[in-house]
């Protein structure tokens, strides 16, 4: 029996809805909600590191790439986003130390955004020729080093006509400038965002090229075997996923209203790989999950702890500042010694579980 297009996709259809309805009642309550909420930098901050995760598990969970570089991708996406949305007649004001900008144009949002991740993309694609014939630890050691070398150069004096050199970028779009009359849009920008790119990452996943980033990743010589380039599968990988995570850092700039590349340390990658490890490597609603809990246990729900007042009781004595650290680090020892494969493990939000063998024997054998 020929099965129709809704009975094939109908579970695709439903969550493309669910989103679709998640989005707009974001951007209802963004726009009508007091802007004094917690809920707003919290959510514009899950929205920057969830679609960063995401990029990462494309790589590391998805096709088996060990890389550590995505502070530098994120950074050169920040980077590139600032630089062509400063208006022009701020730019000598912006670049005061260095005369004036090189650049001397102005792009709009939607086209800046794309020539972050291209910008992202292009340095990704350069770095992959010798990097990606690496393996796993060494290929995180090439990546992590080409993060810090980006780090360190866009903050050189030389380049501070273009960079600013070790000076903060601001002046550029911000989300305090979306706005529909007096309504503002600052959260439902970063939301759309994110959303719009990791529908993007799924699409890619459960395409063809999906399929062979997964056999690269159970068998490299397997998947050799039945055809697959390595060579090329890998690049490809390797170069959407920087795309993405330079569009991540053009909202975190976008959501910071300034750019440095002093904020895209190595630590940031390590958080961001912590992400995708709470939500399970394989996963992209793990990544998002992950994103989630991260951000609004280290910045919203466990803030008390610093101010000597949590829940109600204050206590100076015991709850000192940093005090929050440490119990955050005990919840992520308690998550990840209770979920092993984190908290997803390699499977999709709404997804069933698959039946053991004992089990679908048994259930094929009632049917006959």
């Amino acid at each position: 029996m020929k099965t129709t297009f809704w009975e094939k996709n109908k579970r695709t259809i439903c969550n493309l809805i669910l989103v679709a309805v998640l989005v707009a009642l974001v951007g209802c309550v963004d726009a009508f909600a007091p802007s004094s909420s917690m809920w707003f930098p919290v959510l514009r901050k899950v929205c920057t590191f969830a679609l960063a995760a995401v990029a990462m598990n494309l790589l590391n969970g998805f096709t088996g790439l060990f890389s550590l570089g995505q502070a530098g991708f994120m950074l050169l996406g920040a980077y590139a986003y600032a630089i062509l949305t400063i208006p022009v007649e701020l730019r000598s004001t912006v670049f005061r130390n260095y005369g004036d900008s090189l650049v001397q144009f102005q792009m709009p949002l939607v086209l800046a955004l794309l020539a972050a991740g291209v910008v992202a993309a292009f340095f990704a694609f350069l770095i992959g020729l010798p990097v990606l014939r690496l393996k796993s630890d060494y290929l995180a050691i090439a990546t992590l080093g080409f993060a810090e070398i980006i780090r360190a150069i866009f903050q050189w004096g030389k380049l501070g006509p273009v960079t600013n050199g070790s000076n903060l970028l601001k002046s550029f779009t911000r989300i305090s400038n979306f706005k529909i009359g007096t309504f503002s849009m600052s959260t439902f920008v970063p939301v759309l965002i994110a959303t719009v790119s990791i529908i993007l990452i799924v699409m890619l996943v459960n395409s063809t090229y999906g399929r062979a980033f997964k056999a690269i990743r159970d068998d490299e010589v397997a998947a050799e075997a039945m055809g697959i380039n390595l060579a090329k599968h890998k690049m490809i990988s390797f170069v959407v996923s920087s795309f993405f995570a330079g569009v991540s850092g053009a909202t975190m700039a976008m959501v910071l209203s300034i750019a440095q590349a002093n904020n895209y340390k190595v630590a940031m990658t390590y958080e961001i790989l912590l992400m995708v490890v709470l939500g399970g490597i394989g996963s992209i609603s793990g990544s998002v999950i992950g994103s989630m809990l991260f951000v609004a246990a280290s910045e919203w729900w466990l803030r008390g702890l610093d101010s000597g007042e949590f829940l109600g009781i204050k206590a100076p004595e015991v709850f000192r500042n940093g005090f929050r650290l440490v119990v955050f680090s005990i919840v992520i020892m308690v998550v990840v010694l209770f979920f092993r494969k984190g908290i997803m493990g390699d499977r999709e939000l709404f997804q069933k579980k698959p039946a053991s063998t004992a089990k679908a024997a048994k259930k094929e054998a009632r049917s006959k």
